[in-house]
């Protein structure tokens, strides 16, 4: 290494503002997790590994020690085996759909003793990891359609293994990796298509099938008949309405064949089906909890929402209503501008990269946070249907708390080396 990059001017080179955002929203998460598990009645001791609290704690403690063997270990070390931790995770992605445990309807989960490891967890920062070498080399061009295909396999393998252990949280996650193909240069043009895919699959839920399939040729008819007189155009419009009313038909499929409840979460949010079964149980009582809360909220271990544990998995997906309900409106702002200042900063550490693979992986980065924090929040709001997906740094969980631990200081180590050129 070079001897400018040594002692006192590596640790100036350390982004110490991210690791300060990050250590901030990680004791607020742990003091999240000890209200939403706190008993009035009992003795709360914070070490007390019976607890979901006491387990945070050991949980930070071990990400702090990886964190630290992050910073010290030679940074060229996760350029070069970028693809090895990325088939390693996909092996125990399909191992755990033989030898993973079975836990709210989704077989994601090794089970160790009490403990429960979720490789999908860790298949994130995996795959921001290939994907950045594989878009690292000089004059690589995304445009080019077999280094498109390339990429998009690099997403879509974790992707569909995560989909059919059922983690369908997880799985929405990766499709926000198109936007680091956007920043990499691939044509807006595919966002657009996604935005129309996205409209078409919420139009099949809204509308009845048949009657979008009559919609939908009616207009490829009109527009066939208004570019009559342009033959080499006929052929695009026949591909586009094939391609629509197999979207319909997908989406229709898929809703028919997720469960019971997961349908009713849907069909709920859309208005299409009035809840009698209290299967929007954890949304009503998390808006309940967050309205209550008010201006400055109800103090900390106060809040009598949370309290009275009337929102299941609330130190996990619902923690936001717990920080809501104590702290209030002020609270709430003060975590999202958190999470909005990490992300911010990550995407202006990014650009600033001299290496490529820096950037991408940077980019990555960003976008995995981002999707959690925009699904967890749309959720806890009633915006999203119910899915399953932790807040990072907050909710609580060993396997979410070391993934995006190890997610963020590969990236912090990578940039305090940003001076010197990654890419080969």
């Amino acid at each position: 290494m070079n001897s400018k990059y040594n002692n006192t001017s590596y640790g100036r080179s350390i982004d110490w503002f991210t690791i300060l955002i990050y250590s901030a929203l990680v004791v607020l998460g742990w003091m999240a997790v000890y209200s939403s598990t706190y008993n009035i009645t009992g003795i709360n001791y914070i070490f007390d590994l019976s607890k979901n609290y006491g387990k945070q704690m050991m949980f930070i403690g071990i990400a702090a020690l990886i964190a630290l063997m992050i910073m010290t270990v030679e940074y060229r070390f996760f350029f070069g085996f970028s693809y090895f931790i990325y088939a390693t995770v996909i092996v125990l992605l399909i191992a755990v759909l033989v030898l993973g445990d079975h836990t709210k309807g989704a077989q994601a989960w090794f089970k160790i003793g009490e403990f429960k490891i979720q490789p999908s967890e860790f298949a994130k920062f995996a795959t921001a990891l290939a994907f950045a070498k594989f878009l690292s080399p000089f004059n690589f061009k995304l445009t080019d359609s077999k280094n498109l295909w390339k990429a998009v396999a690099i997403v879509a393998v974790p992707a569909l293994l995560v989909l059919v252990q059922n983690d369908t949280g997880t799985f929405l996650v990766f499709i926000f990796f198109s936007l680091v193909f956007y920043r990499e240069g691939l044509n807006g043009l595919f966002l657009a298509i996604g935005a129309i895919v996205m409209v078409l699959c919420i139009a099949a839920l809204l509308v009845k099938t048949e009657l979008l399939y009559i919609i939908l040729t009616s207009l490829s008819l009109i527009t066939f008949m208004l570019f009559r007189g342009y033959k080499k155009l006929w052929w695009i419009i026949v591909i586009v309405w094939i391609s629509s009313m197999g979207i319909v038909s997908t989406t229709s499929y898929g809703l028919k064949h997720l469960q019971p409840h997961q349908q009713k979460r849907i069909l709920s949010l859309f208005g299409l089906e009035v809840d009698k079964s209290g299967v929007d149980y954890q949304k009503d009582n998390s808006l309940m909890a967050i309205s209550s809360g008010g201006f400055s909220g109800k103090g900390y271990l106060e809040g009598s929402i949370t309290k009275g544990k009337y929102v299941p998995e609330q130190s996990t997906d619902f923690i936001f209503c717990t920080i809501a309900e104590e702290f209030g409106w002020m609270g709430s702002l003060s975590v999202i501008s958190l999470f909005m200042l990490l992300i911010l900063r990550i995407i202006y550490l990014s650009e600033r990269q001299r290496s490529r693979y820096n950037r991408v992986y940077g980019y990555s980065v960003a976008c995995i946070i981002f999707s959690h924090f925009l699904i967890n929040m749309g959720m806890a709001m009633g915006l999203l249907p119910i899915i399953g997906i932790p807040l990072p740094f907050i909710s609580y969980g060993g396997s979410a708390t070391l993934s995006f631990t190890i997610l963020l200081f590969i990236f912090v180590k990578i940039d305090s080396h940003r001076m010197q050129d990654l890419s080969r």
